[in-house]
């Protein structure tokens, strides 16, 4: 039977169902240094999460050996983690768990929406310290607003209709999207990210980091919120991403929280993590997530055994439907 690595943690029932078929799962997270020295080597398969990383020189390292790696599984959707033309150099299949924590991040970045527009991380802060702050927490309703999605996919589109039912208006970027489905589903789609910005007042990020993304929210772009919702009311304007970190341009959002120019910022990803020391963090302004997302006790168990059956599949010969590569 197989050997399989898990160096950031799975479900307990997903370990079990593995050993109970007879595979050996070894749970222990390795340094950078230990990866790149090729102890991955001596795993058919690894699952990992984001800690992790799987560059170019770690996966070559993994398959050096006669029967080295040949799968690396993301518990989760994003994969800027794992090097995927380095992988398939070497034959390594690469799978991700696309749909398993679409629910917990959907709730996450309601969450962040209505913790936004209503103050409430301020209003805990100041609470805390004895002070009874009522009259400088004036927040503002969700509906009436326009909520602008930037990618509009599976988790996007969860955001949109919990998002509808507090009366927003759905917008969103995506470029692979169609204009029909959008349509089907209440959207308005923008033809450029810049016209999504103009409209919006509520910016909520669910898109993948690449070279084309990376600070896509930035400054210039914040300063084209409206800052007046749909409705008329001066909500200000907001932005939460629960998607990846270094979309968000952090020191723009800094900084348009200290002109004003966003009323308030929340995210659960950030470019460096852990985000400790963050000059975001002193902002009371703005509220975050230590990389949450996925972090629910349903979600965890639906990516393990979503896991499990990739790697059964793999192991009997054949292609995971979730393959990357």
């Amino acid at each position: 039977m197989s050997r399989i690595a898990v160096t950031d943690g799975m479900a307990p029932d997903a370990v079990a169902k593995l050993e109970e078929l007879g595979h050996e799962v070894v749970t222990q997270h390795y340094s950078p240094e230990e990866l790149i020295g090729g102890v991955l080597s001596a795993f058919d398969a690894v699952v990992v999460r984001s800690a992790t990383k799987m560059t170019a020189e770690v996966i070559n390292a993994s398959c050096s050996a006669e029967n080295g790696l040949s799968f690396i599984g993301r518990a989760g959707v994003g994969v800027d983690n794992i090097d995927l033309a380095a992988a398939s150099a070497n034959r390594v299949v690469v799978c991700n768990t696309p749909g398993a924590s679409t629910k917990s991040v959907v709730e996450l970045t309601i969450g962040h929406l209505l913790a936004c527009a209503r103050f409430i991380p301020k209003a805990d802060r100041t609470l805390r310290r004895s002070e009874w702050a009522k009259k400088s927490l004036k927040g503002s309703e969700l509906g009436g607003k326009r909520l602008g999605l930037i990618g509009y996919g599976r988790i996007a589109q969860g955001v949109g209709f919990l998002a509808q039912s507090f009366g927003m208006e759905i917008h969103a970027y995506d470029p692979y999207v169609s204009q029909k489905l959008a349509s089907k589903l209440g959207c308005t789609l923008h033809e450029n990210v810049d016209e999504l910005f103009n409209h919006c007042t509520h910016i909520s990020v669910h898109c993948n980091l690449s070279d084309e993304t990376k600070h896509l929210v930035n400054l210039d772009r914040i300063s084209m919120m409206p800052g007046i919702g749909a409705d008329g009311t001066a909500c200000g304007n907001h932005i939460v991403n629960c998607a990846r970190g270094g979309i968000v341009d952090e020191m723009a959002v800094l900084e348009a929280l200290e002109s004003g120019m966003l009323a308030s910022a929340a995210l659960d990803v950030f470019e460096v993590e852990p985000a400790i020391g963050n000059p975001l963090l002193a902002h009371e302004g703005f509220h975050g997530s230590p990389h949450i997302g996925a972090a629910t006790l349903e979600a965890q168990t639906r990516v393990g055994l979503e896991m499990v059956s990739n790697l059964l599949t793999h192991f009997d010969g054949g292609r995971p439907t979730s393959a990357l590569n």
